[in-house]
């Protein structure tokens, strides 16, 4: 197929996070590993941990800790940013700044325009003043059409460049947050909940976008509490500290891989 093939490889991951009745263990010594081109889909009750460790894959969990290692390289080789834009967080609520649609989706570029690597800014006048000096760049290195072609390919050619994104709905938001990550071209998709409040026809949209970029090689983990849609190829079950996994199979049946229990 031409794809490039690498594993995203987490290892001994744990995560204690303060609270007033003391330290609070979410999670300890979990092992996880998926190739490029493979999503799978991680589960479990509620409070379970499931955001702390896909934060914690992205580098983003300072109460985390643990191995990583991207393509057989530890994490500790790349800088925190250079890691974040190859292994992608997508939270569950889309945060989409900027004017219009098109300069939300523009942000990752317009950040590297300005060399604003760590991905923050000083405040909505920050954010503003950001947008303004560096949009022609910024449309030069991600043009109209290319966003353009991205959007309409996930059923959204009823949205407008140019539309303010506080005006698009829950399902057009999350479409729009997908488009931007994707169109960075991470190697691993870390996906939290990105489906939650989608009525079932965006749900599938969304789903079958992710099919597609696995299909170009992207890893993706997606956390989700919708029933099984049949596209993840293992299922990651986190509850009560241990992590289990097993292999997705249309007839119902599993193969578990591994179990890492909490002490």
């Amino acid at each position: 197929m031409g794809v490039e093939s690498f594993t995203f490889d987490a290892a001994g991951m744990s995560c204690v996070v303060p609270s007033p009745d003391g330290d609070r263990e979410i999670f300890r010594d979990i092992d996880f590993v998926v190739d490029g081109g493979e999503i799978v889909d991680l589960i479990g009750p509620s409070g379970s941990g499931k955001s702390s460790l896909l934060t914690a894959f992205a580098r983003l969990n300072s109460h985390a800790s643990g191995t990583l290692a991207l393509a057989g390289r530890d994490s500790s080789e790349f800088t925190p940013q250079q890691w974040r834009r190859m292994v992608a967080y997508l939270p569950q609520k889309p945060i989409l700044p900027g004017y219009t649609v098109a300069d939300a989706i523009r942000l990752p570029w317009t950040l590297a325009v300005r060399g604003d690597g760590d991905g923050t800014s000083n405040g909505t006048r920050g954010l503003s003043r950001l947008f303004r000096s560096n949009d022609a760049r910024a449309r030069e290195a991600l043009p109209d059409a290319r966003i353009r072609k991205t959007l309409d390919a996930m059923g959204c050619e009823d949205i407008d460049l140019m539309r303010p994104p506080h005006d698009l709905s829950g399902g057009q938001a999350a479409r729009v947050s997908l488009a931007r990550t994707l169109l960075t071209n991470p190697k691993v998709l870390l996906a939290d909940e990105v489906d939650a409040g989608l009525d079932d026809d965006n749900a599938e949209k969304v789903a079958s976008i992710m099919v597609h970029a696995a299909a170009d090689g992207m890893a993706i983990v997606r956390i989700r509490h919708r029933p099984p849609d049949g596209r993840a190829h293992r299922i990651a079950t986190l509850a009560d500290g241990r992590l289990t996994m097993r292999v997705a199979h249309g007839d119902g049946g599993s193969a578990e891989d591994s179990v890492k229990e909490a002490a």
